[in-house]
Order: structure tokens, then sequence, then C-alpha cells
């Protein structure tokens, strides 16, 4: 009798730990009452419970002796257990990290078959190795594949190189299969027929582009992925190929780094690919005009032009009106194309998408700075028309609804006081207050101060050259437009 034990109600609130190695790669593949015996007999272990006997562990799983034998016999296979000894049953669990770096035992009969068949794909080209047949047995037992899936594989491979090719090649093909989900033999039947099916695009491919030789596995998987996943016709695939041709450097792996580009881009006829590379100098010079002023610099424009300029140009943005953002947001310290981003999306919600409607625009809102301006002066403020004057004046005139008349009255009013401005906001909040929406109901209210009643306009802004001060009143006039 040990000298020290758990307690019956010590075991029952403690944990037993499950790896999720086995959850992933292991309990998907057994049967109920393999995993039913695994855990049970993983409990016992980490709990030092006191009846530990396969005559208990029967009673308790409501499972036969010869059941929990044969179970713990699968997991030996495994790798996950040892038998030490049947009669009496003893069972030595193995660490999973440990299983999955050691070769795994297998029964000699289990691949019996399947060591013959494999030896004959290659046809006295080369001769399969112990290692080789260990690498094999260890993929079909960790990603559960059918033997026959796998000759199947290893049949295609070798007759597609035309060569005695490594396993290595083989089961990078097989393992890329079964990720897809691809791990029985009617599966990898019908993955081959499909490149059966499309065999005759492949020939056409590789004759435009003067290959000789038959396309390899993962050659006919990207191909049938350009015209099925893809949805590219033959016509625009030759036509991108071709390209390569010309330059004498094509290979299919190059070409799909190309056609995935154009499918991520929606170009998929060849007018577009086609208009689109005629235009990419023109954009790949924006993208280097664009990173100047906002002082970046990249040694790959190619990057650039697809998340950013590209957008841009596709979104209807005039390139000169994309480089005088750029100028505004390098004033601004706004120096990432991350934030220039996001003042082009504000320009695009307010339809300013070309330097006419930009100039617009501006001539709205300098129309109001030359007016606050001539205010200030009005009022002997020497300094420039600032935020808090711009967000001021679109109270009196959007929320109150006063017009510029009353405003221009009421800084007559203003002009001479300790703090001009200040009395300029409380009379016209007054007036406000008051519903006071005419220049006689104002004179009626508030006895006149002065003679000067008016502030000499000026003409409106029309040139096309900006200062800092005058760009910033633009993009604070769109710093609240949501994106």
């Amino acid at each position: 009798m040990p000298f020290c034990k758990y307690s019956t109600e010590y075991i029952a609130s403690s944990k037993t730990e499950l790896d999720n190695i086995f959850i992933n790669d292991y309990l998907p593949f057994a049967q109920p009452d393999q995993v039913v015996v695994y855990i049970y007999g993983l409990y016992l272990c980490s709990s030092n419970a006191f009846d530990n006997s396969i005559a208990n562990f029967s009673h308790t799983l409501n499972l036969s002796e010869e059941e929990i034998i044969s179970a713990f016999e699968y997991w030996e296979e495994q790798g996950l257990v040892k038998l030490l000894r049947i009669n009496p049953l003893e069972v030595t669990y193995i660490p999973l990290k440990n299983v999955l770096s050691a070769n795994k035992l297998y029964k000699p009969d289990k691949y019996e078959t399947f060591n013959q068949q494999a030896q004959e794909i290659f046809q006295g080209k080369r001769a399969i190795s112990k290692h080789e047949y260990q690498e094999y047995y260890d993929f079909l037992e960790r990603f559960h594949v059918e033997q026959e899936a796998l000759l199947m594989i290893m049949k295609y491979c070798v007759e597609t190189k035309q060569s005695a090719v490594g396993y290595n090649y083989i089961l990078t093909v097989a393992k890329n299969w079964a990720n897809e989900g691809i791990t029985s033999t009617l599966q990898v039947e019908e993955r081959l027929n499909k490149f059966e099916e499309k065999s005759p695009e492949l020939t056409e491919i590789f004759n435009a582009v003067g290959i000789k030789r038959s396309p390899y596995v993962e050659e006919r998987a990207i191909v049938n992925k350009w015209l099925s996943d893809y949805g590219f016709s033959l016509e625009v695939i030759l036509h991108i190929c071709k390209s390569f041709k010309k330059k004498n450097r094509f290979s299919v792996e190059k070409a799909e780094n190309l056609i995935r580009k154009y499918y991520e881009m929606k170009l998929f006829s060849t007018q577009e690919i086609d208009s689109f590379e005629k235009e990419k100098q023109d954009l790949y010079d924006l993208a280097k005009e664009i990173n100047k002023e906002l002082g970046l610099f990249y040694e790959n424009l190619e990057v650039v032009v697809e998340n950013y300029i590209l957008k841009w140009i596709n979104l209807g943005f005039d390139k000169t009106l994309l480089l005088e953002i750029a100028k505004y947001c390098f004033k601004s310290s706004v120096r990432t194309l991350e934030g220039m981003d996001k003042s082009i999306l504000k320009f695009y919600k307010l339809g300013l998408l070309n330097i006419d409607a930009f100039n617009e625009y501006m001539g709205e809102i300098l129309a109001v700075d030359e007016k606050l301006q001539d205010i200030l002066d009005e009022l002997g403020l020497k300094r420039v028309v600032n935020y808090i004057d711009r967000e001021n004046y679109k109270i009196w005139k959007d929320n109150w609804k006063l017009s510029d008349e009353l405003i221009v009255y009421a800084t007559s009013l203003a002009k001479g006081k300790d703090s001009p401005l200040k009395y300029l906001s409380r009379i016209l909040a007054d007036w406000h207050e008051k519903g006071i929406k005419s220049l006689t109901e104002a004179k009626s209210t508030t006895p006149l101060t002065t003679t000067n009643t008016s502030v000499t306009p000026k003409k409106n802004f029309t040139g096309r050259s900006y200062s800092s001060e005058q760009l910033n009143a633009l993009f604070q006039s769109i710093d609240e437009i949501e994106i």
C-alpha cells in the first residue's frame, strides 16, 4: 500500500490533460471505443487511481478485455503507447512529441502489397530504400491516405516526370493533395481525371511557349486552377503565356504569379490586360512622383501600384489631383500611403475626383476664408483665419441661418471692443435667440455704435496654387467625413 496517495475527492476534482496533437491528428481517424480507451487509460495514468486493473477498466467502460487489448494494440501501432505485456496487461503511454520524432514500427504484413506495387511503378529505374518506405508509411499513417491513392499519385508523378523521380517530390504532391482533403482512391482518381480533361489545353499552352515535354503534376494542377478556379479562358491564358515567350523566360510558376495578380485585380480579358500593361509604366511614374511628394522611397513600386495607385485610378481620380493631395499630406505631416489613402476616400465621398472639381470646391472654401479674413481685419485682429474661425462661421451660417448682411453689421458693432471676436459672437447669439433674421430687426434691437456698416468685399479665389494655410482649410473641412 502506498505511503501517500490522492483521495477520491481530489482525483474527481483534478484534470487530465489531452494534447492537441492527439485531437488534431489521431482522434478523427480512430474508432470511438479506441478513443475512449486511450483517454480513460490516460486518466488512470495521471490520477494514480486506487484500482488500476483491466477488470475495473472493463467494468467502467463496459468493454470486454479483448476489446480493450485490441484498442491498445491500435494505439501501439500508431506509436502512442507501448504494450509491455498482455497477461497481465501492462501499457506505457509515450509523449506525443516523442511519437512525432520517432520512426514507428509497423506490422510486417501491413504494407507488404504496397511495397511490391510501389517498386513496380519505377520499372527498374531505381530501387526504393528502407528509409523511403518508412517515409511513405509515416505519410500514410499521419495523413490517413489510402495506400492505393498514394500508389496512384506515385505512378502519375513517375509518368509525367518520365524519370526516376525522388520520393520528396512524390510526397510533396501527395501532402498538398491531402491538405486539400484528397485522401481516398476515388478522390485521387477524380483529380487525375480533371487533369486529363484539361490535357488538350495544356498541350496547346506548352506548344505555344515552345515546351516539348509533358507537363509535370504540379504544372497540371496550376494550369487547371487557371481554367477552373480563376475562370480564365484558354485564349487569355495563351495570350499571357506568349508574352513570356517573347522574353524567353517562361515557366508555369512565373506565369502563375502574373495570372494570379490579374485575377486579384479582376482583369479577365485580353483587352483589360493589355490596357493595364500599357498604362503600367505611367502608373509606376505616378507612384514614384507621389512617393517623392510624401518623402517616401520604395524600391519595389509594384506593391505601391497594386495596393494604392491602381485603386485610386479605378475610383476615377485625376492624376494631377492625386499629386495635389500628396502635397497637402506632406505639409500636414501625413507622410504614409495609408494616411493618404484615408484622405483619398474622403475626397471620393465628396465627389472630388479631378482637379477642376477640386478647384471649384477650394473656391467655395476659400471664399469663406476671405469673408472671415475681412471680418478679422475689420476687427483689427492681425492674424490669419484658423480652424476655430471656420467652425464659428459654420455655426452662424448653417445652424443659426444668419445672413452675411447681419454678420457684417454685427462686425461693425464689435469693432473697437476689448475682445471684439467674443463680442461679435455674443451679438449674433443674442439675435439667434431672439429670432432676428433681418437687418431692420437687428438695428431696432441693438444701438449702432459705429458708422462703418460694411466690409469691402474681395474677388473670389480662382487661382490654382494653394498655400499651406489654404490647403488646411480644405482638409479640415473633410476631417469629419467618415470612411
